[in-house]
């Protein structure tokens, strides 16, 4: 059986400003986990970067119909570990078709999902009936 230890359901606007706090709520979860004392900067750091990049993906290709609806985020931890989803409105998107960026370009966009993979243990996206939804995973004991 599994123990659920922290669910957050977090909903904010269809804005960038608000990546800021929606990543600070992220190193705090991460902060509070009991995981190693040493891993625990770490972890904080994985997880706001993960967020944030999916957020600022979910909010840079929704679609202009939806662009008045808000972002939906979950983060779970059960037994070992860390759940985030992120819901959004947008087109949507093959995962596995996104190619490793090419680093000797001097591109800023273009990276998030390789980050988010770098730092997390399993990503997947797939579209449902109310929109799409990011789901990462990372262990955690």
């Amino acid at each position: 059986m599994c123990e659920t230890i922290v669910n957050l359901d977090i909903v904010v606007p269809n804005q960038t400003r608000y990546l800021r706090l929606v990543g600070a709520i992220a190193e705090e979860l991460a902060r509070e986990l009991e995981v190693e004392e040493d891993k625990r900067d770490t972890l904080a750091f994985h997880l706001n970067l993960a967020l944030t990049e999916a957020v600022a993906n979910a909010i840079q290709y929704s679609v202009a119909a939806h662009a008045d609806d808000s972002i939906r985020i979950c983060l779970s931890v059960e037994d070992a570990y860390l759940s985030v989803r992120v819901f959004d409105h947008g087109e949507g998107f093959d995962l596995a078709a996104v190619p490793t960026p090419d680093f000797d370009e001097l591109r800023e966009r273009g990276r998030g999902i390789f980050f988010i993979r770098s730092v997390m243990d399993s990503v997947q996206y797939h579209k449902t009936d109310s929109g799409n939804v990011l789901e990462m995973r990372k262990k955690i004991a």
